[in-house]
């Protein structure tokens, strides 16, 4: 293991890819009210938080939708509040929020109109770093 400080990472985008892309676009946008941080066409970037992303492509040449095994998760406070928004609104979930003793989070499970799960979680540990995680800061000693 390398005891160099790595380059810095600034920020963090994971892409999805969608067969039906203007459905997904719409859940990101109006359902969990995420904001659009930039619209490439075939691609649309969401902010997660300050300095998190998720990207929603349309399927083309190289890359496929592959919803199986993928677990986007959003870290936040209010569990419950997004369980009451997303079943207002007719989102299927995979039951109420509960606390996972194993991993040590209250969450709850849906998914978007492409199948991905998302998670909505809060830890349960207060020793959760987060974005005060040394491990991301490349001048951290």
């Amino acid at each position: 293991m390398s005891t160099e400080a790595h380059p810095p990472i600034d920020q963090q985008i994971t892409f999805l890819y969608a067969d039906d892309p203007a459905a997904t676009w719409q859940f990101y946008e109006q359902t969990l009210g995420l904001k659009l941080a930039r619209d490439q066409g075939p691609c649309r970037i969401y902010r997660t938080g300050p300095n998190g992303f998720v990207g929603v492509c349309g399927v083309r040449e190289g890359r496929e939708s592959e919803p199986r095994g993928v677990v986007f998760s959003i870290v936040t406070p209010d569990v419950d509040g997004w369980y009451r928004r997303l079943t207002a609104l007719g989102v299927a979930t995979e039951g109420p929020p509960e606390a996972s003793e194993t991993f040590r989070v209250y969450c709850f499970f849906a998914r978007d109109p492409n199948g991905y799960r998302i998670e909505f979680q809060r830890f349960l540990d207060d020793d959760w770093a987060g974005e005060n995680d040394a491990g991301l800061d490349p001048e951290a000693d």
